[in-house]
C-alpha cells in the first residue's frame, strides 16, 4: 500500500527536536461513557476514522533535512490501557504511531504526540471518533456538521494544511521578554504523574468570572497567578522575586476563520511583577484582560507568526542536515522556550455532542502534560453542566494544587476533588 506522508507543521517542527529521555510533548483528551467500552466496536470506529483523519494516523519518520509524518494503519493505536495517563512516548513508541487510542472500564481516551495536532484538533478527533463508536453500537446518528463530518467522505484540502504560512506578517516581532519564576519540587523519580481534576458548575464558574469582568479562562489565570505568587512570596527573599506570568494558548482557528487539523495556536504569556507590589483579584483580572486583549490581535499574531515562519525559509537553515537542525532548535528551546512562563493553562471551552450522542456520555476530559523543565501544568474542558480542571505534575509536592482549589471555594465556587493514587482514572 503506497503511504501518504505529510511535512510538519511550523509549530509542530519543534518537537521532534526537543524530545528527552523522559519527556515527551503529548497531551490526552478522554471520553466517560454511560456503559462499558466494547474494544471490537473501537477498533472498528478507528479503522473507519483513518481515511477521513490521515494526518492524525502518524508516525514519525526522519529525513535528510527534517522530520515529516507517515500515514499508518488504525490497527496499531487501540489498546487497553496499561498505566497512568500521559505516559512517556519514547522515539521508538513514536516510529510506530503518533497517536493512542485507549480503552478502560467506560473511557474512551486519545492520547497525541504534539507534531499531530494542537489540543482543538484532537477534540474534534476524540468527537468524531466518539460519534463513530456510538453509532456502531447503538444504531444513534444525527446530521454531520460543524466539528462532525462524514466519514464516508475524502478530507477536504483545508483539513490537511499548514495555516501558518497562509497568516505570516513581512515583519516578525521581537522575542524579548523577561523570564518567569520557576515553580519547583521533589521530582518523581520514576516519571510517574500526578493528576488531580477539579469538578465546578460551569454556571458557578462564569458568575464568579463575570463578576469579575473577566471570562472563564482570564478568572482561571488570575486565581493561579494568585496562588503561584503567593508560593514565591512564602520561599524566597524579595530580592529573589521574578514575575509571575501564565502561559494562555490562543485558538488562531477562530481568529483568521480557518480550519484545519494540524497545529493551529500560539501561546501569549501574561501576568505581572511582584516587586512593584500586589494586586486583588480584581486587579489581576483586568490587567490580564487587557493583556490579552491587546496581544491576541490578528496583526500582532501575524508578527509572531513570522518569528516562527522566517527562519523555517532561511536558505541556511534549509540545507543543514537534519542533526544539526535539531542541535540548532534544542540549543534556542532551552535557552527560550519555557523561561518565560510559569505554568500553562489550557482552556478548550465547550465540548458540545449533539444530544442523540450526549444521552450516552458522562463527561469529557483533557489533560496536557507537564514541560521538559517546569512540573506544574493545568488544562481545562466543559460538559454538560460541569467544567473538569486538570492539574498534572511530575513533584511530589501539591502545594500549587491546594492554593488554587482553596481559593476557588473561598470565592464561592463549589469544586469536587478527585484523585486516584494509581493514576487510573
Amino acid at each position: 500500500m503506497k503511504r501518504n506522508w505529510f511535512r510538519l507543521d511550523n509549530a509542530a517542527l519543534i518537537f521532534p527536536a526537543i524530545i528527552g529521555r523522559k519527556w515527551s510533548n503529548a497531551f490526552r483528551l478522554s471520553v466517560t461513557l454511560a456503559e462499558t467500552v466494547d474494544p471490537e466496536i473501537l477498533a472498528q470506529a478507528a479503522k473507519d476514522m483513518r481515511p477521513r483523519f490521515p494526518t492524525c494516523f502518524v508516525r514519525l519518520k526522519t529525513g535528510f533535512f527534517w522530520y515529516y509524518l507517515e500515514e499508518i494503519s488504525s490497527a496499531g493505536c487501540v489498546h487497553e490501557e496499561y498505566a497512568y495517563p500521559l505516559t512517556y512516548m519514547s522515539r521508538t513508541e513514536l516510529k510506530k504511531s503518533c497517536i493512542r487510542i485507549l480503552y478502560f472500564k467506560n473511557r474512551i481516551a486519545v492520547e497525541i504526540f504534539h507534531s499531530v495536532t494542537d489540543g482543538t484538533g484532537g477534540l474534534i478527533f476524540l468527537q468524531n471518533l466518539t460519534a463513530r463508536y456510538l453509532e456502531l453500537k447503538y444504531g444513534v446518528t444525527a446530521e454531520k456538521s460543524g466539528y462532525l463530518v462524514d466519514l464516508s467522505m475524502p478530507p477536504k484540502k483545508e483539513d490537511l494544511r499548514d495555516c501558518f504560512p497562509l497568516h505570516s506578517s513581512k515583519y516578525s516581532l521581537t522575542r524579548h521578554e523577561s523570564n518567569a519564576y520557576r515553580l519547583s519540587g521533589t521530582p518523581e523519580t520514576d516519571g510517574y504523574r500526578h493528576l488531580i481534576t477539579g469538578v465546578c458548575p460551569t454556571k458557578a464558574l462564569l458568575e464568579k468570572a463575570h463578576e469579575h469582568g473577566a471570562t472563564l479562562n482570564t478568572f482561571l489565570s488570575a486565581v493561579m497567578a494568585e496562588a503561584i505568587c503567593e508560593i514565591q512570596r512564602d520561599t524566597l527573599d524579595e530580592r529573589g522575586w521574578k514575575p509571575v506570568k501564565i502561559t494562555v494558548p490562543v485558538n488562531l482557528r477562530k481568529m483568521y476563520k480557518e480550519y484545519t487539523m494540524r497545529n493551529f495556536a500560539l501561546t501569549l504569556n501574561v501576568g505581572f511583577d511582584p516587586r512593584y507590589g500586589s494586586y486583588t483579584l480584581d486587579e489581576l483580572c483586568s490587567l490580564l484582560t487587557h493583556q490579552i486583549a491587546a496581544e491576541a490581535t490578528p496583526q500582532k499574531m501575524s508578527g509572531d507568526i513570522a518569528a516562527n515562519v522566517k527562519p523555517q525559509k532561511n536558505p541556511i537553515i534549509r540545507v543543514m542536515p537534519l542533526p544539526v537542525k535539531s542541535a540548532v532548535m534544542r540549543a534556542v528551546y532551552s535557552a527560550r522556550g519555557e523561561k518565560r512562563g510559569c505554568i500553562n493553562i489550557s482552556n478548550l471551552g465547550q465540548s458540545d455532542m449533539p444530544a442523540q450522542y450526549a444521552e450516552y456520555i458522562e463527561r469529557f476530559e483533557f489533560i496536557i502534560g507537564v514541560q521538559q523543565t517546569y512540573p506544574n501544568n493545568c488544562s481545562v474542558i466543559s460538559f454538560g453542566e460541569n467544567t473538569y480542571i486538570n492539574m498534572i505534575r511530575s513533584i511530589k509536592e501539591s502545594e500549587l494544587e491546594r492554593r488554587f482549589f482553596s481559593r476557588l471555594v473561598e470565592l464561592g465556587v463549589p469544586v469536587e476533588i478527585e484523585y486516584d493514587e494509581k493514576g487510573r482514572r
